[in-house]
This record gives C-alpha cells, structure tokens and sequence, in this order.
C-alpha cells in the first residue's frame, strides 16, 4: 500500500461546548488585567507630589527662576535681598571691630601702644631699675576703681588739644618692685605737621628718692604757656600738677 495514501491518525475535536467555557475565561482575565493596570496608573498620578508654593521663608532655591510664578520672583527676590544685606551688615561690623582693634590697640598712636612702650623703657632704665628691683619682677597698673568685680585697672589718661591745635596725650600709672613702688608721668605731643607722638616728658616718681627723667623736651617759646592751659581730671594723683608745672 502507497504510504501517502494511508490515512492520518485523526485527534479528537474539542466539541463546541469546550470551546465556549474556555472563552468566556480568557475574557475574565483580559478585563481583570486591563482593570490592574488602570488602576495602577491611576494611583500613580493621584500621589505625585504637587509642587510646594516659593515664599519668603520656604525658598530653598529648588526651582529655577524660569520656573517661578510672578509672586514667587518677588519672594526669591526679597529673599535673596534680605540675605545681602544680613551679608553686608556682618562684612561691616567685622572691618569696624579690626579698626577699632588697630587704632585703639596695635596702631603706633594708640594709647595701649604708647603705655607698653613707656613700661618697656622703665624697665630697660638702670636708674628705674635700681629703684625698683629686677626687671623681671616688676608691675605695671593703672587705678584703683569702686567695682570690686572689675579685673583690669584703668589707665588714668587723656587727650586735648592746646590753643595751638597741637594734640597732647597725657597719662599716669603704678609700677611696683620687690624694692620701692612709684608712679610714671607720661606727656607727649603731636605736633601739626606730623601724625607721631613726641615725648615731653617721662619720668618715675618713688617716694623718698629724687624724680627720675628719661625724657623732657626742651621748651620753646609759646609752648610752656601753652602747657599750662591744661587741668588735669580729678582721676589723676596730686602729683600730676607739679609733673607739667
């Protein structure tokens, strides 16, 4: 028998009925998963997070300036006003504090500066020395003042200006050896055409012993009057008046 002409093994159908139970669930699944996916992209645009009016105090510079209404321009651009300006106040605090530490501590004509130099060239002074003890051991202060609680003691000390217009400095403090204690007398004068103290005079006063002078310039004509122009505070010691006497 020709092969070609046997006949094929035949396979059952499946009958209709079959075919019309299995459709209806393949429909059940198409709907159930279009009805997931739904409401998954549903749920995924109800929860994106809206984006947060620029205020004043809530602007963290997250958004770019394309991006802002015309309220939020405003508030970006008080904000960052505000903050230029706290900039600037602190930048100007800071220069006023270094120059008020220069001219009151490090300049040359600042009286801390002229009281360090006077209490070097005491020290550095053999007669001074002889006085007073060893060098090392010597101390420098100023008054005595009412408040208990106060550490520093102030320098007695002022600054005028004669009928001439000429600047005059004038200052007083204690130093104290293991020998003798005395009080420096210190005038200096700037004079008109030029922005450094002049010694006029210094000198130490300890009791019971001649007035020691490192400096003292010698008068001109027009300065002794002039000198005596000056009344010294009621803070500096009685002596201060027969020092620029």
């Amino acid at each position: 028998m020709n092969p070609y002409l046997r006949p094929r093994p035949s396979f059952p159908r499946p009958s209709s009925a079959l075919v019309l139970r299995r459709l209806p669930r393949t429909a059940e699944l198409a709907r159930c998963y279009a009805t997931k996916s739904d409401l998954g992209r549903g749920s995924g645009s109800s929860s994106a997070p809206r984006r947060r009016s620029v205020t004043v105090l809530s602007d963290d510079g997250r958004y770019q300036w394309g991006e802002l209404s015309g309220k939020e321009k405003v508030a970006r651009a008080t904000q960052q006003s505000f903050n230029f300006l706290v900039v600037l106040a602190g930048a100007v605090l800071t220069g006023g504090v270094f120059y008020l530490l220069y001219t009151e501590v490090f300049s040359p004509n600042s009286r801390t500066w002229q009281y360090e130099k006077a209490v070097d060239r005491i020290k550095n002074d053999t007669r001074c020395t002889d006085l007073l003890g060893d060098r090392r051991e010597i101390k420098a202060y100023g008054e005595n003042t009412w408040n208990r609680w106060a550490r520093n003691r102030p320098i007695a000390s002022s600054i005028e200006k004669d009928r001439l217009g000429r600047e005059h400095l004038k200052m007083n403090f204690h130093v104290e050896g293991p020998r003798n204690s005395g009080i420096v007398f210190v005038h200096m004068m700037k004079p008109l055409d030029q922005h450094e103290w002049q010694y006029q005079l210094l000198a130490l006063d300890v009791k019971g012993h001649p007035r020691i002078v490192l400096e003292q310039a010698p008068e001109k004509p027009g300065v002794g009057k002039a000198l005596k122009l000056f009344v010294w505070n009621s803070q500096f010691h009685p002596e201060m008046t027969q020092a620029f006497a």
